[in-house]
């Protein structure tokens, strides 16, 4: 998504990229973004929590509007679990994943 929102930046759109892959982020260096530390594909929030979705976007449109260095990260204070990032070591664990393979066609 970084490389499509230089493109939309470009025709002179803001964008704001959303993320959970901060080294991905980093490395692809959208124009700007925001990086939460929750599991891949939840960067809006839970399913099911409305407020905690709400408080997210409201902090990474807040966000927005402070960045004025291109390529800027901001990482938002929201945490997945109260226990803290415990969750990254059930979520990514050696063997979460089935290992990649390449077939021959």
């Amino acid at each position: 998504m970084g490389l499509v929102a230089r493109a939309v930046e470009e025709a002179g759109i803001p964008t704001l990229c959303m993320s959970s892959a901060l080294d991905i982020t980093r490395a692809v260096k959208p124009p700007r973004s925001v990086f939460v530390n929750f599991p891949l594909g939840h960067q809006t929030g839970k399913p099911h929590d409305p407020a905690l979705q709400r408080s997210i976007l409201t902090d990474a449109l807040g966000a927005l509007e402070t960045m004025t260095r291109p390529g800027a990260v901001v990482t938002l204070p929201h945490l997945w679990d109260d226990k803290g990032d415990g969750w990254e070591e059930r979520e990514y664990r050696p063997g979460y994943l089935p290992p990649y393979s390449r077939t021959a066609l």
